[in-house]
């Protein structure tokens, strides 16, 4: 079963295109909270060029409420966040875990957060950064939970 990367209100369609062709290759699938900062119909994508999009497992989900009202969240979950100290490397993943990360500029949620709380989940930077930009924090924390899990990788 593949990983759920779910993107909380993407507002730049780079990152999302770079973070699509990822899931792609990794095998993952990709969901979409709205809104979204950019348009992803058809005409859109193929202008954007990312001829690959009809290989992804695209969900594109109307708002977190409708996300979570048809996806059975528990721990089976990680939550990408800036607010707090546990890196993603002590987490445990398991084969179809859902891995969210925020908008770039707004993150996740607080009231997600706290909901799950020893879910959270960060990359280690040091005190001269803010953050990372969102496609790499994505493969970060996706290929270590491929790393974890990797008998189980459809390889090629």
């Amino acid at each position: 079963m593949a990983f759920h990367l779910v993107l909380v209100h993407p507002q730049i369609p780079n990152n999302t295109g770079a973070i699509g062709r990822l899931c792609v290759n990794a095998g993952a699938s990709l969901h979409l909270i709205k809104p979204i900062g950019f348009d992803i119909d058809e005409k859109a994508v193929r202008r954007a060029g990312l001829d690959y999009w009809d290989k992804l497992d695209l969900h594109v989900w109307e708002s977190l409420d409708d996300f979570f009202a048809n996806n059975e969240i528990a721990d089976n979950a990680h939550f990408a966040t800036t607010k707090t100290n546990r890196p993603y490397f002590e987490a445990t993943f398991k084969d179809g875990d859902f891995i969210f990360f925020g908008s770039e500029t707004a993150g996740i949620p607080e009231n997600v957060l706290n909901r799950y709380k020893s879910q959270c989940v960060t990359i280690p930077m040091t005190k001269d950064g803010r953050s990372l930009n969102l496609a790499i924090s994505t493969g970060i924390v996706l290929y270590d939970a491929i790393r974890q899990t990797y008998e189980t990788f459809p390889k090629a």
